[in-house]
């Protein structure tokens, strides 16, 4: 796997005047140097080199600065064999924490500590223990920055593109080529030349251009003395010229590390290099140009006669970091002329005085249009402008802003910057790259400031955050407590509030409505802190550069924040809609899984950016276009009718009160019951294939007490138990927290609990539970209504006619609001006959990859009704803590079989007999069809007894025809029964057989336990996966759902949609099992894993194992507290918590 940097080369230069440029200097480059060397000095000159370079195996393991969590591979080479020392480049190395492996010529593979990087330029140092070695002989490549010159001609000896060992000759051809502008925001070098080489591939008997590749950052650029003369650090892709970072300040970083000891040693004694910074970036420019800038021809003369022979130009300020030294001194195109009273036209000069003057006074001489003038300015230490440490909290990284992001950005160093967002951030839309301005309402100047505030808050609290962003740094996005501001500027332009009617103008109105259109442009941020225990406390990690490790603490003393338990209080606001994002790709949150086999996953997000379930589509559908998965056994499908122009359903959503009174009574009837749903899933607990962060929806109240309100949402909104939900009602303006309390195992819906008393008594009374209406059931030809709501929380209504009651057949006119509108289907009167519920489907296109497809259907709210009457009666499960009430949660009865329809005629023709499919006419004259097994879920009672293509005739001989009558023999069977079987009469392949076939009990639980090892999230099977009819022989194995970038599962290729059926050669049938084995792995051991494929195929794969950055962990649902705990199984230290 390639490091990014490695693909990203500088930025064609465009524009007469940069061509110009070039030209002129190629022609007064100094003239070729005669390149003497023959091919057998080239061949002694290789066969001593080659040893000395090494692939560097590198994993970021988090977010850090430029940097994003990742695993890659680069070049390095030995430049001191006694001390251990390795050069390469900085973005090799990384700013932030690492873990790194070399391996050398002979495959002998050790591993190496980063020792330094420099703040600025793009090389760096790793350590190893040179006794590592024992069958491997080689000697250290010296450095020779002095030998580069146009024309010499040198070899690249590095990793080219993974492969083990390239070779690319070519020739030097400019040495002031300027430094590569890789990103905008990430890693940029700067006051410096680079060396601009073209190449040449090595072959046997030819030559092809070329330039280096993916995986040669750091290779050594050699003479013919085997001297490295350059360092590899990017190129264009489409030239074949590369550019190189010259040795003269790696020279003399290395002298400080020989002096700081003889030999190798376990932990470095710490070396300070002295490094110092204007804060100013300098671009050299030709005099051509800088005559334009009005530089005098007195000063030219001088410069031209005090510079070397053949000098073009002089330097000139390109850009000045806010706050630092240089600013409010020195501006874009001031011409350098003296520092302290010397000549510098060149950028080796000026930052070698700016390193010797650290905490010194120095003077600049500069032009200004034409205008001498002399500043005095303190150098400032650049190692104090480059973050050493971060707080990570909820997955987020967050440090002081560096001075490589501060150029980048145009903000001043030291600020508190947004490295990865994580979930608490990101579900507050809080961006990467973003500076935190405020928390809680107090200033965050510092880190310091921010862990303090953190440490007052209560877990579930929600507090305002202000904060910027670079690519939009002249807006600041703040909390919603600037909303009275904007609501009490609006009394004064208008007299009124918005509650009020009338409207007319006051006489300053024009001024404060430019106040209000500014207010009212800011966007508003509301930050939630974690609840549950879904991330490790808040940390602190601290960079030792004696051992090469961070270290780690607690941010502060966590008896210091309130409980999870303290109550909430409910913001009494306008409902805000958070923004979606697409998915974390970096840093310990972020998530991934395998594009194959993407039938096992089960949730993913539409465009409009509501969630959406994701499963086979041929679970879905059979050749005959039918409903194949029970768990849509009974949606309702609706035509709506042409009675309501689209123009009073635009003005309802637009007009209040008066859409209220041309509201339907049905809409004015359901509208107090409807709940708008906004759901975030922490990245580190994406279980049961969920494919997003984010989902919305609307849901119905179907229970309204004093002490609790239950609602009814689809599980295309509500995933998972492991997720945060917060509840948005149309009857009263408050938005509070829900618990998801039931995940009904085969229909698409979930329950969701919320604390009635967060209302407050005005809310409380306003709120209104439904009435459900299950009998009887939907038929073809009924009237319905379909109500639900719009982003506005204002209830939108078309009335409908029932098409077909069983069968979820795609019809035009229902997607009147689109696939992603839901809500409730209603008669007359406003009683709920179903929830309008969204559904997804893959469909594959091409051969390898699918695609999400989005549709609403009804489903028939008897299953909600049954489960809420347990639920409110007492159930026959295990217990739940509900708003403080321990109360039994229902147990399902199920037959876990996939079942699809056929029309009897099809039956007819594979030989069913006449007299049965009379009876079922006689069951059902309208539908006419019979049930067919299309599969059982692996590990079911029924797996082993009934067959794909099973006619299913009669349950308890009583004929069934469709699903609600095997549900209501499943629900009929005590449930405390031993066995649970049905007798069930099948048509076999011209037979007609009599089973038993027992059935399965299911609670609403859903996934419970997840562990996280090496980066991997494993879980139990879970249906989606059970339903593919595939589980390994080995004792099911646990399987994994997610991955983490960065991580060792990163680094080895240790992927999501695969089992884990043994570890170092024992078994792991089951999570208990899984954890007694990797609990007594230590650390830095490598580790042998067997796992099965989706697609069956077994593969056996080792990786490293790290408690240090990715120790083992165990996320688990407690009902009796209802919380999500958080265990760490084995960390660095050893010890078993």
């Amino acid at each position: 796997m390639e490091d990014p940097m490695e693909k990203i080369g500088s930025e064609e230069e465009s524009g007469l005047e940069s061509t110009i440029k070039e030209d002129l200097c190629m022609e007064i480059d100094p003239p070729f140097k005669e390149n003497v060397a023959t091919a057998e000095d080239w061949r002694k000159a290789l066969n001593k080199v080659v040893p000395a370079v090494v692939v560097l195996r590198t994993t970021a393991c988090r977010a850090f600065d430029t940097e994003s969590a990742s695993a890659g591979s680069a070049t390095g080479f030995v430049v001191d064999k006694r001390r251990g020392i390795i050069l390469t480049n900085r973005h090799v190395v990384k700013p932030g924490p690492v873990v790194a492996e070399a391996m050398f010529l002979n495959r002998e593979e050790i591993t190496v500590h980063p020792l330094y990087r420099d703040p600025v330029h793009d090389f760096g140092f790793f350590r190893y223990d040179p006794n590592a070695i024992q069958f491997l002989d080689y000697e250290e490549i010296p450095l020779a920055p002095e030998a580069a010159c146009v024309g010499l001609e040198i070899r690249v000896v590095g990793n080219d593109s993974g492969e083990k060992v390239s070779i690319l000759a070519g020739t030097i051809a400019r040495l002031d080529r300027d430094a590569p502008q890789y990103t905008k925001d990430g890693y940029n070098d700067f006051n410096t030349f680079y060396l601009q080489i073209v190449l040449f591939y090595i072959y046997a008997r030819f030559q092809a251009a070329s330039g280096t590749k993916g995986g040669s950052s750091g290779s050594p650029v050699i003479d013919w003395q085997g001297r490295a003369v350059a360092l590899n650090a990017g190129g264009k892709t489409t030239t074949a010229s590369a550019f190189f970072l010259p040795l003269e300040r790696v020279v003399r970083a290395l002298k400080f590390f020989q002096k700081g000891g003889e030999s190798y040693t376990s932990k470095w004694e710490v070396v300070s290099i002295p490094r110092g910074t204007l804060q100013a970036t300098f671009l050299h420019k030709g005099f051509d140009e800088i005559r334009r800038l009005g530089l005098q021809s007195e000063t030219e003369q001088m410069a031209r006669h005090a510079s070397a022979q053949g000098e073009t130009g002089m330097l000139v300020v390109d850009s000045v970091v806010p706050g630092g030294p240089a600013h409010n001194h020195l501006e874009p195109g001031d011409v350098l002329v003296r520092v302290n009273r010397e000549v510098i036209t060149q950028f080796l000069r000026l930052e070698t005085l700016l390193d010797d003057s650290v905490e010194q006074n120095i003077e600049l001489e500069i032009e200004r249009g034409g205008t001498p003038l002399s500043v005095q300015l303190v150098v400032q230490d650049l190692h104090s402008i480059t973050p050493a440490h971060f707080l990570e909290v909820s997955g987020a990284v967050i440090h002081p802003l560096s001075y490589q992001q501060a150029r980048n950005f145009r903000f001043q160093c030291g600020l508190v910057y947004v490295s990865e967002p994580g979930y608490m951030l990101s579900r507050a839309a809080v961006p990467r790259h973003a500076i935190i301005k405020k928390l809680a309402g107090e200033e965050i100047p510092k880190l310091e400031d921010l862990i303090s505030v953190l440490s007052k808050l209560s877990q579930g609290s929600r507090v305002p955050l202000e904060y910027i962003s670079y690519t939009d740094r002249h807006r600041r996005k703040v909390s919603f407590a600037f909303r009275s501001k904007a609501a009490s500027i609006l009394k004064k332009i208008t007299g009124r509030t918005r509650s009020e009617p009338r409207f007319r103008f006051n006489r300053d109105c024009l001024c404060y409505l430019l106040i209000l259109v500014f207010l009212l442009m800011l966007q508003f941020v509301l930050v939630t802190v974690d609840r549950h225990e879904w991330y490790a406390p808040p940390q602190i990690y601290t960079r030792d550069d004696s051992s090469g490790l961070w270290t780690v603490k607690p941010a502060f003393q966590l008896e210091f924040m309130l409980p999870s338990g303290v109550n909430v209080e409910a913001t009494p606001m306008e409902h805000i809609h958070a923004y979606n994002h697409r998915g974390l790709t970096d840093g310990a949150t972020s998530m991934e899984t395998s594009s194959e086999h993407a039938s096992a996953v089960l949730h993913s997000q539409n465009e409009t950016g509501t969630g959406s379930k994701i499963k086979r589509v041929e679970e879905y559908m059979s050749s005959d276009g039918f409903v194949t998965d029970c768990s849509l056994n009974t949606t309702v499908e609706v035509m709506l009718e042409d009675t309501i122009a689209k123009e009073n359903v635009l003005l309802r959503d637009g007009q209040g009160a008066a859409a209220v009174a041309n509201a339907s009574i049905a809409e004015r009837v359901i509208e107090p019951t409807l709940v708008m749903f906004e759901v975030h899933v922490p990245p580190s607990c994406m279980l049961d294939g969920v494919h997003s962060q984010h989902f919305s929806g609307t849901g119905v109240i179907i229970y309204h007490s004093h002490s609790m309100g239950l609602v009814a949402v689809d599980k295309n909104t509500v995933a998972v138990s492991a997720s945060d939900v917060m509840l948005s009602f149309a009857a009263y303006p408050i938005e509070i927290p829900g618990e998801v309390v039931f995940l009904h195992p085969v229909h698409n819906f979930s329950l969701v609990a919320y604390d009635s008393s967060a209302l407050g008594p005005v809310g409380v009374s306003a709120v209104q539970a439904a009435e459900l209406l299950p009998d009887p059931a939907l038929r073809r030809g009924d009237s319905v209504y379909l109500v639900g709501l719009n982003r506005s929380l204002q209830a939108t209504s078309r009335k409908s006619v029932v098409t077909n009651p069983c069968a979820t057949l795609n019809i035009g006119s229902a997607d009147y609001f689109g696939s992603a509108f839901s809500g409730v289907l209603t008669d007359e009167h406003g009683r709920v006959r179903a929830i309008w519920a969204s559904f997804s489907t893959q469909l594959k296109v091409g051969s390898n990859t699918s695609e999400d497809h989005h549709f609403v259907r009804g489903i028939p709210v008897y299953a909600i009704s049954q489960v809420l009457h347990n639920i409110i009666s007492g159930g026959n499960g295990p217990h739940l803590l509900i708003n403080g009430v321990k109360r039994p949660m229902p147990l399902i009865r199920i037959l876990e079989v996939e079942l699809y329809r056929t029309l009897l005629s099809k039956a007819r023709s594979f030989g069913l007999s006449d007299d049965w499919i009379q009876a079922l006419i006689k069951k059902d004259p309208v539908r006419r069809q019979v049930l067919r097994v299309k599969g059982c879920l692996t590990g079911s009672k029924a797996e082993n007894l009934l067959e794909q293509g099973d006619m299913v005739l009669a349950v308890n001989k009583e004929p069934v025809t469709c699903f609600r009558d095997i549900e209501n023999v499943c629900h009929a069977l005590d449930i405390g029964e031993s066995g649970g079987e049905l007798s069930m009469t099948i048509f076999r392949q011209g037979r007609e057989l009599d089973l038993a076939v027992g059935t399965d009990v299911r609670d609403g639980n859903g996934t419970t336990r997840v562990i996280n090892w090496c980066g991997c999230i494993v879980q139990d099977p879970h249906p989606a996966v059970r339903a593919l009819g595939f589980l390994p022989e080995e004792g099911h194995g646990v399987y994994v759902a997610r991955w983490c970038r960065g991580s060792p599962v990163h680094r080895y290729g240790l992927y999501a949609l695969q089992w884990i059926v043994e570890v170092n050669g024992k078994p792991t049938p089951d999570l208990d099992a899984f954890v007694n084995v990797t609990k007594e792995l230590e650390h830095g051991e490598f580790v042998r894993v067997r796992t099965i494929h989706l697609n069956s195929k077994p593969r056996v794969l080792t990786l490293k194992q790290d408690l240090h950055y990715w120790p083992t962990w165990e996320l688990r649902f407690d009902p009796e507290t209802a919380i999500w705990h958080r265990q760490t199984i084995k960390a660095l230290d050893c010890q078993n918590l």
